[in-house]
């Protein structure tokens, strides 16, 4: 097994890049040849249908059903002409992932034959079955039936020989089972709640857009090592493993020079991405070994939503052909950076403005203060609920260390925008200023050009983060669906900015000039919002004990902060915006406690199966080998000597059966636990005892195991140690 081990790390060490062959034509060229983007419905359209499908996708428009057939019948013509024989609705479930089933193109034809063939109906509306998917009791398994549904504001794509059309998923009785329906309720919600405030300020504004920008961290491991390490294959993460004497405390890595055999995974990447319209600009180097990061232009929320888990799934399948594996779990490393998914996130109108944008008129001035202290109102009121929105068994092991925030939802500001809204809460209502943008700074160095500040500084620490003209949701994991957080937020913030309104408009009802009502609603705000303000140092222990005072959520426990989704004030929001239902909610709560348990399971039962099958008979060799050389020395020396020679020996095969003794104790503990938890038929109280009696074990016994594999000798250990899956090159 040794020798294996030895035989899986020098063959990584020998591996070679790819040579993967540049495209001949700029990206722009080949920029979105596998969509059928808007040019190719101008093409492949008739003129009258692509107008309806251009109302559909820019004005929201309901899709006329009369058009489906035509619509098929070019998107078919387009198909076939890239060699595509198959057709599937491209959806995400409530699994994190996404689903498929492919069809092929193919009827009989009436004489013994078979015809191609892609109706309207197949486009629009399909009916998968529901029952094996997550639904928190919403379906039983006899009642399977569900319908996915076109979403055709999100372009249908071409994946090897398949037609890929993103969908919906509901069930039979009309309940979302997915991510993708609720998300495009959210977004609806804030686009109405934004343009309404907006009409104050830009009468000729019509529509609102929710952007997202998405920036992917995650870890490549070579292939070989990937398959040594049981851990890693059925859980994402390293269940064992001593830090490696070096990780990343030089932070040499962060921005340096991209390897060879990455290098030319991410070139494959970027090439495949583009044709399939995901217009990834960045790359680099992140902090930990093995790290990476890759980022987007911004796009419309659902089609970046869309656009990020198409990615997810690309990023495996190119990796894999150049001897990688992706890692998105947020943690798959002890003592080292986790991976997250930071949520750029902004709103803006169809005139151009973004609404988080500082302005250089008084007016201006006035909704930018407005748009940021009503999503700080929005961020405030549902904190616990944004909290949730991000928290999973597997981000749970990130945030709060090694330069992830902390699971306690706050945002940074920035000194000049801090006293923007300080002056504004306490000024006399003519004497508004207005937001200064970036300044120049000077250096002392005749041949370097002026550098422009920006208005806010970083906080690495912050959850959700004012970066000059929009917030950076830092707190995503990265194996995460952004629509979770997404929904969350932007009916949070919808539902601030039509509270915002009402009261506006009230004021103005009483004779109350507009201007000044807005700015006292505003001013009201601003203090109402303060708790969730702070720019200092979201790890430290003073900041948990001034959150509680603040009000502010500061639950650790992970199947506990799913509990925000069923307080009254959420299920109120959500009813209100249109966006989900009580009993929606209630079944996604069903189904992230059973994810919960099941992640933690399936960690104690490989933790138990390493122990017992590698660990313990590694330890035992080890162990056997050093009394073999004990009685062999007391054979050649003389006791005394033999004594003092063999004391090390002796006191590592005591340290060796004590901790071997302690791990099979752990075992056993760990399989008493999940029988007591698993008996319980309560989701929630289920993903309570693995949380609080399962979980602990886990850690207790990863702490002994850790310890043995500085003591055991080298050549005995089997599993590939950090030093070696962190700096495979």
């Amino acid at each position: 097994m040794a020798n294996l081990r030895f035989q899986v790390v020098e063959e990584a060490f020998k591996k070679k890049p790819l040579e993967v062959a540049s495209p001949k034509e700029r990206p722009s060229e080949f920029f979105g040849k596998y969509v059928f983007t808007r040019e190719k419905m101008f093409k492949y359209l008739p003129r009258e249908v692509y107008m309806k499908m251009v109302d559909v996708i820019d004005n929201g428009a309901r899709l006329d059903r009369s058009i489906a057939d035509a619509v098929a019948k070019g998107i078919k013509q387009w198909a076939d002409e890239n060699g595509v024989t198959h057709y599937t609705h491209w959806f995400q479930p409530l699994t994190e992932g996404t689903a498929e089933k492919h069809d092929a193109f193919i009827e009989h034809d009436g004489k013994g034959g078979m015809m191609e063939e892609f109706s309207g109906k197949l486009l629009v509306q399909q009916e998968p079955d529901a029952s094996s998917f997550p639904s928190g009791g919403i379906r039983n398994t006899f009642e399977a039936r569900g319908y996915s549904a076109w979403d055709p504001t999100s372009p249908v794509f071409i994946m090897d020989d398949t037609l890929c059309i993103p969908t919906i998923f509901i069930s039979y009785t009309g309940e979302a089972l997915d991510y993708k329906a609720p998300l495009l309720r959210a977004l609806r919600a804030v686009g109405n709640a934004a343009t309404d405030v907006c009409h104050y300020f830009y009468p000729e504004v019509k529509k609102v857009t929710c952007n997202l920008g998405w920036e992917q961290e995650y870890f490549l491991v070579d292939e070989g090592l990937y398959s040594a390490r049981p851990d890693l294959m059925l859980t994402g993460r390293t269940l064992m493993g001593h830090d490696s004497a070096k990780n990343q405390q030089m932070d040499d890595h962060y921005f340096g020079i991209i390897p060879d055999r990455v290098q030319a995974f991410m070139k494959d990447l970027e090439v495949q991405a583009l044709e399939l319209s995901i217009p990834l600009k960045t790359r680099h180097n992140e902090v930990a070994p093995n790290q990476f990061e890759l980022a987007p232009i911004y796009e419309e929320t659902n089609l970046a939503v869309d656009h990020n888990m198409l990615l997810m799934s690309l990023m495996k399948r190119v990796a894999r052909k150049h001897g990688f594996r992706v890692l998105l779990h947020e943690k798959p490393f002890a003592g080292i950076n986790g991976s997250g998914k930071h949520n750029n996130w902004s709103l803006s109108t169809d005139t151009g403005v973004l609404l988080h944008s500082p302005g250089k008129t008084p007016e201006d001035t006035l909704r930018f203060v407005v748009f940021i202290v009503e999503t700080l109102m929005g961020v405030y009121k549902h904190n616990g609920l944004l909290k949730a929105s991000i928290m999973s068994a597997t981000n749970a092991h990130r945030l709060g260390a090694n330069e992830a925030p902390p699971a306690i939802i706050s945002s940074f500001l920035g000194k000049q925008l801090s006293e923007l809204l300080d002056h504004i809460e306490r000024a006399d209502k003519k004497n508004l200023f207005t937001m200064e943008g970036k300044q120049g700074m000077q250096l002392d160095i005749p041949e370097i050009p002026e550098l422009l500040i920006d208005n806010t500084d970083r906080n690495r620490t912050s959850p959700f983060a004012f970066t000059g003209n929009r917030f950076e949701f830092r707190a995503v994991g990265s194996e995460a669906n952004c629509a979770s957080a997404m929904i969350a937020l932007n009916t949070a913030v919808a539902e601030a900015l039509a509270d915002f309104k009402e009261r506006v408009d009230a004021l103005i009802a009483d004779g109350e000039d507009q201007t000044s009502a807005i700015i006292d609603v505003v001013r009201e705000d601003i203090r109402t919002c303060k708790p969730i303000h702070f720019d200092g140092n979201g790890y430290s222990d003073e900041w948990v004990v001034e959150a509680a005072r603040r009000g502010l959520d500061v639950e650790k426990s992970c199947p506990l902060i799913f509990d925000n989704y069923l307080r009254e004030d959420t299920i109120r929001m959500f009813e209100r915006m249109g966006v989900m239902n009580a009993k929606e909610l209630a079944a996604r709560n069903e189904v992230k406690w059973e994810t919960y348990t099941k992640k933690i399971q399936i960690e104690a039962r490989v933790m138990g199966d390493l122990s017992m099958n590698h660990i313990i008979p590694i330890a035992t060799q080890y162990q056997s080998q050093l009394a073999k050389n004990v009685l062999n020395l007391y054979e050649v020396f003389s006791r005394e000597e033999a004594d003092a020679l063999t004391a090390r020996n002796k006191e590592i095969i005591k340290e060796i059966a004590e901790r071997s003794q302690a791990i099979e104790k752990g075992v056993e503990d760990l399989v008493n636990a999940r029988k007591v938890a698993n008996v319980l038929e309560c989701e929630r109280e289920k993903a309570i005892a693995y949380h609080d009696t399962v979980e602990p074990i886990i850690e207790k016994i990863r702490y002994q195991i850790d310890k043995l594999e500085l003591i055991v000798s080298d050549e005995c250990w089997t599993l590939p140690k950090y030093r070696e899956l962190l700096f495979i090159r």
